[in-house]
């Protein structure tokens, strides 16, 4: 019997993109285990409950309270392993973020996603900074093997640290299934509950600056006054209000509006809403909410940088970030070319298709068994 240790800890509001990896890598993972193999999920019992709800015989709880954030993760975990091992036949221990036990005692499969505070060092602490680059270091020679979430992502990783390359394998995240194109009653319900108009272009995702948010704001304030609303929908972090003092400055704030976090039950919904989706990120590890995007029908125009490339393929109207001009002109042929938007609309559910949660378990299962060989 194969037992293989997911750590789940993660699955917190703290982590929203980390959370769905590991809750949907979780879900897909129980569903493609042999007779033979038990997934054990280690983390909080309310983190572990959705899944005990669910009765799956193959998935077995392992309770543990400490964050991931913690000191005293470092003893207290290779304590619980070291239990469970004495119990079972324990194949592996699987860490989807690099604050972790860095001697678990046990064969260490670690998800590595961006590499954004070494990327953008004017945002981050010099402090900050050395922490991230030490503990991802500890966190990359612990693990027998790395997942990363992009190509673009594993090239900049082993292009940082040393690691050999065979050691780093890349799995491409993907869109939920709840994620596809919605009714129109569900669209309209959602746009009467933000008081939306019909037609708005759409950005979903944080104000941190490598979000390139101030260039979208410039952009859109090129475009003509009868352009559609901008909306900009994500966690608002109070250090980085450039975006919104610049859609002030620009005289553009009444058609710039700022929603905050919305529901993510109405998300399929705002994408399906959306005239466009526009996505300026410098970075991205992946991109997911480009790929959300696609997978509810909205046509796409994002950047031409990091892993978003390798996402969206020929999906998307793609630009240049640091161009505030292309960027203005993307929307603007979005806004008026509705055979474009049409055909865009078309690829990027046929792209969206081709990625799968059940892909990247089975990935990640293969990776799992020749580890426990």
């Amino acid at each position: 019997m194969r037992n293989y240790i997911l750590d789940i800890r993660t699955a917190t509001s703290h982590f929203p993109g980390i959370g769905r990896y590991v809750t949907n890598l979780a879900s897909a993972l129980a569903e493609q285990l042999r007779p033979d193999e038990r997934l054990t999920l280690l983390g909080h019992p309310a983190q572990i409950e959705r899944f005990v709800a669910e009765q799956r015989a193959s998935v077995i709880s392992l309770l543990c309270d400490d964050s991931p954030f913690t000191l005293q993760q470092q003893w207290r975990i290779p304590q619980l392993l070291r239990a469970q091992r004495n119990t079972a036949a324990v194949s592996l221990y699987h860490s989807p973020y690099y604050l972790m036990p860095y001697r678990p005692g046990l064969p260490t499969v670690l998800t590595f996603y961006d590499l954004i505070p070494l990327r953008f060092p004017a945002y981050v602490s010099r402090r900050a900074r050395m922490l991230f680059r030490f503990t991802a270091q500890m966190a990359l020679c612990t693990a027998r093997h790395v997942i990363a979430i992009s190509e673009a992502s594993r090239r900049d990783l082993l292009a940082t640290f040393s690691v050999s390359p065979e050691r780093v394998t890349a799995i491409p995240l993907a869109a939920e299934a709840r994620f596809r194109p919605q009714p129109r009653a569900a669209v309209e319900h959602v746009l009467a509950r933000y008081s939306l108009p019909a037609e708005f272009l759409l950005y979903v995702g944080s104000n941190k600056p490598h979000k390139n948010l101030v260039n979208l704001v410039h952009a859109y304030a090129a475009l003509p006054p009868t352009a559609p609303l901008l909306l900009i929908a994500g966690p608002w972090d109070a250090r980085h209000p450039d975006a919104r003092q610049a859609a002030q400055q620009l005289g553009v704030s009444e058609r710039v509006r700022f929603l905050g976090i919305v529901d993510d039950k109405d998300l399929p919904a705002l994408y399906s809403g959306a005239l466009a989706f526009v996505f300026p990120s410098r970075y991205e590890g992946f991109g997911l909410p480009a790929l959300e995007a696609m997978a509810c029908g909205a046509p796409v125009a994002c950047s031409n940088v990091s892993s978003l490339p390798e996402v969206v393929g020929d999906a998307a109207l793609l630009f240049d970030p640091n161009d505030v001009r292309a960027l203005t002109e993307a929307m603007q042929r979005l806004i008026e070319d509705a055979a474009l938007r049409q055909r865009l609309r078309e690829n990027g559910l046929r792209r969206a298709g081709t990625f799968s949660w059940r892909r990247n378990a089975s990935a990640t299962l293969d990776i799992y068994r020749r580890i426990a060989g």
